[in-house]
């Protein structure tokens, strides 16, 4: 009888649901003492103050961990995604299987996903549609930026993306995206986003910047007809966008042909506009006649536009026009 009572008791398993504070039944508490003489490599997460939280030393904490994984707070999606890798190694070496664990993790991301896809619906309905007119930016030599200011680089990122998000808003522009360097924000009229490029341009040029650097951005500016849709613009009008910003340099806006003519004669107050010529951008079919922004607090001298090296090509036979082209199509300048 004894002896079966051993036997019951040896194959019992532990409870893994924890109570109401995330603590496995029946686990001890980590003594601090204890927990402090714990190497690093004995914690599924560490976050940037040092602070060491999931303890997977043994095979009762990291059933714990796995019971209290959902209740941490992580700094980044990939600190979480480390986190859990590491949790899940752990109990592959004490020969756990987290089933409710990976359970739990497929509802939360679905959750997630769900709310995520709703909350960018509701956003992009909210844009404006028909002919808009698109501002993008990038940081130009973002990368040596980085290797200079190292951890530093994100404040500096967080100050340019300020100074960009301050100028849109108050020139009555949508922020579409923000990733890295790059920047990209959307207005119903072409000339406020010429506002805003300018604004944006004479805040950074007298903003004084650690250890003395230079942070210039690159601005491209295009009027047309992208298509909205629930992740965002798509079309060659975006694209176009992107070509044109990568044509300019560090301090320098260009707008395309379709912007200057969206203007017409009534550029916003003190702006003038500078014919750069035609240029081919890579992957559009034509080149695109290109101009230079020109106000006072702004760079003037700049080397030609950035663009591939011109190709002998042998042009297509003339052919209809198809919906993505026609969407790069000049409105009239008003009577």
């Amino acid at each position: 009888m004894a002896g079966g009572q051993r036997g019951s008791r040896a194959l019992r398993i532990p409870d893994v649901r924890g109570d109401r504070r995330g603590i496995v039944s029946g686990m001890a508490r980590l003594k601090p003492k204890k927990r402090a003489r714990l190497p690093d490599r004995a914690f599924a997460y560490i976050d940037s103050r040092s602070r060491r939280r999931l303890p997977i030393h043994d095979k009762a904490h990291v059933r714990n961990a796995l019971a209290r994984f959902n209740q941490v707070h992580f700094e980044s999606d990939a600190a979480r995604e480390k986190a859990r890798k590491r949790l899940l190694n752990a109990a592959k070496k004490y020969r756990i299987v987290p089933v409710g664990f990976i359970t739990r993790q497929l509802q939360s991301e679905r959750t997630y996903a769900t709310a995520l896809i709703q909350a960018t619906a509701m956003e992009a309905a909210a844009l404006p549609t028909g002919f808009v007119t698109l501002l993008m930016s990038d940081i130009e030599g973002s990368t040596i930026l980085l290797r200079k200011l190292g951890d530093r680089y994100g404040a500096l990122l967080n100050d340019v993306r300020g100074i960009l998000r301050a100028a849109v808003s108050g020139a009555d522009g949508r922020e579409i995206d923000a990733r890295a360097d790059e920047f990209f924000g959307v207005f119903q009229r072409a000339s406020t986003a010429v506002e805003a490029a300018v604004a944006v341009q004479r805040d950074l040029a007298v903003r004084k910047w650690t250890q003395g650097l230079e942070v210039r951005l690159r601005i491209g500016v295009h009027s047309g007809h992208p298509t909205l849709t629930e992740a965002g613009y798509i079309g060659l009008a975006v694209h176009t966008t992107a070509r044109v910003c990568a044509a300019a340099h560090g301090g320098q806006i260009i707008v395309s042909a379709a912007t200057r003519t969206a203007i017409a004669t009534s550029p916003p107050a003190g702006v003038r506009f500078r014919g750069l010529g035609r240029h081919r951008l890579s992957g559009l079919p034509d080149p695109e006649m290109l101009f230079q922004v020109q106000a006072s607090g702004l760079h003037v001298r700049f080397p030609p536009p950035r663009t591939p090296r011109r190709t002998a090509q042998r042009r297509p036979a003339a052919r209809r026009q198809t919906s993505a082209e026609r969407q790069l199509e000049l409105p009239q300048p008003p009577a």
